[in-house]
Order: C-alpha cells, then sequence, then structure tokens
C-alpha cells in the first residue's frame, strides 16, 4: 500500500511538473496573440496615410501606417496597440487621433500584422519600439519634444519602457493598461494551482518604471473592464512623480472606448495635446 502511495505521488508530482513546464514553455503563446491578416486600411475611414517599413533586428521590418498631420510643425503621436490583433483591428483609436490634426503613426511588432517575424517577446516589443522611434526622429525629422507616445494595454507597457529610454518626450498616454505582468498572472486562473508568478519571464513591470518618469502622463481606464482591473491605472497613476492626470471612464470595457465614448475622449485628448509645451503642465 505505502510503495502504490508514494507512486501515485510520483506520477502527480511529474505530471504537475510537467503542467509547470509546459506554462513555462508556452507563455508566450498566453501573452501575445496576434493576427496577420488585415481587416481594414486607413482608406476604408477616408483617412490619407503612407505604408512605412521600418528595419529592425538582423533582417527584420516592422510595417506600420503614417498618417500625417496639420501644423506648423504639428504634433506626432505614435500608437502603440495592446497584445491581440493588429493595426487594423486598433484603427478606431488611430482615427480618432488623426481627427485632433495630429499626426499619427501606428505599427504592428514583429509577429504581427504584416510585420516579420519571429514571435514576440518583452525584449523583441522593446527593440520594436525603440527601432521605431529611431525612425521617427532620424527619416521623419520629429523631435523627442513633440512626439507623444499613447499606450493601449500592452501597449502602455511598452510605451512607458521607451519613455525611460528616450528623454525629453512630450508626453504619455497610457490607456487600460496594468502594473505588471506579474499581477496579471496573480489573477489569472492559472495562479490557483500554480506558481505562475514564478514561472513567468515576460514581466512587463510598469509599476517599477514609472517611478523613474518625469513627463506629462494622462491615464485612461474603463471601469468596466474586466481584463485588467482599473485599480491597476490608478496604482500606476498613485506612483507617478511627475505631471499627472486621469479618467476613469464608465460604462467602457477594455476595448470600447472610442465606440462608448468616442466625442469626450477627442475632447480631452484635445485639451491634453493643447496643454503640452513650453511652460505648460495639464
Amino acid at each position: 500500500m505505502v510503495k502504490t502511495l508514494l507512486g501515485m505521488l510520483g506520477v502527480t508530482a511529474l505530471v504537475y511538473l510537467g503542467l509547470c513546464g509546459w506554462l513555462w514553455a508556452s507563455q508566450r503563446r498566453l501573452i501575445f496573440l496576434p493576427s496577420t491578416e488585415l481587416t481594414t486600411i486607413p482608406a476604408d475611414l477616408g483617412l490619407a496615410y503612407e505604408t512605412v517599413v521600418i528595419p529592425v533586428g538582423e533582417g527584420g521590418r516592422i510595417h506600420g501606417w503614417w498618417l500625417p498631420g496639420q501644423g506648423t510643425p504639428p504634433l506626432t503621436v505614435l500608437y502603440l496597440h495592446g497584445n491581440a490583433g493588429n493595426i487594423s483591428t486598433n484603427l478606431g483609436r488611430t482615427a480618432l487621433l488623426r481627427s485632433l490634426g495630429v499626426s499619427v503613426l501606428t505599427i504592428d511588432y514583429r509577429g504581427y500584422g504584416l510585420s516579420s517575424g519571429p514571435f514576440a517577446t518583452e525584449h523583441r516589443l522593446y527593440e520594436d519600439a525603440q527601432a521605431v522611434y529611431r525612425f521617427l526622429h532620424q527619416e521623419r525629422g520629429v523631435d523627442p519634444g513633440q512626439l507623444v507616445i499613447y499606450g493601449h494595454s500592452l501597449g502602455g507597457a511598452i510605451a512607458l519602457d521607451l519613455a525611460g529610454r528616450v528623454p525629453g518626450l512630450a508626453a504619455l498616454i497610457i490607456d487600460a493598461s496594468f502594473t505588471s505582468m506579474v499581477d496579471m498572472v496573480v489573477l489569472s486562473r492559472y495562479n490557483r494551482w500554480f506558481p505562475v508568478q514564478y514561472l513567468l519571464t515576460q514581466r512587463f513591470d510598469s509599476l517599477t518604471k514609472v517611478q523613474h518618469l518625469n513627463l506629462p502622463i494622462f491615464y485612461i481606464h474603463g471601469l468596466a473592464d474586466i481584463d485588467i482591473p482599473p485599480s491597476m491605472t490608478e496604482r500606476l497613476y498613485q506612483a507617478t512623480p511627475g505631471p499627472k492626470s486621469i479618467w476613469l471612464v464608465a460604462g467602457v470595457d477594455h476595448n470600447n472606448l472610442p465606440e462608448v465614448a468616442g466625442g469626450e475622449l477627442q475632447r480631452r485628448l484635445g485639451e491634453f495635446f493643447a496643454g503640452l509645451g513650453p511652460g505648460k503642465g495639464l
């Protein structure tokens, strides 16, 4: 009987360790959910645009859309989308930003849309964002002081990382993002049975990074968001040492902000952009 019980415990332990190994090996496929099919283009919405291809890494390429703005010179917004879909499935926010007269560059990370592979990792996403910044600065002549980075969801974590590497940015807009991937997995169903926080290699520690930034940051989060708790944005806001504002939006979930509160979003973003400049705060 003792041998049988020990045998069963041994098998259970092996199965458990095997599942832990599967979670460790599969975490990128659980975090990053790219689509390679473009469902729409800016021209479908009557927007003038230019396709851009930005080199990255060793032979890699980033595909994006450049939507030129107005002004002398206009603000430029780099839009970084979340962990799922691609630039075509995030065109609502891009179009709304462009309606404010700013230039917008929206890009797909490697492994998403028409960008090349390989499959995404935290490090590659940071590398992609840095390559896009160099393109804007060197090829388009965009001064950091005229560049706003808008990050939605996972894109917010990428935006915060890039801001820590590029001094003098005009501002950040962090929309429905999270404190860290560790905090996210603690909330997941896997955490009930597995030590996922210790298996995690893709950490996206935004809460630590934001404490070292000193530039205007506008936080947005829908109060009906069941994917990322609004309390995470509140924690980011509280940890931000520089100029900051926050808008918690009733009735908005993780993805439908432009559809539900587009008019108010347009007004608030317009005021935020108008407040950027020498000697101006939020």
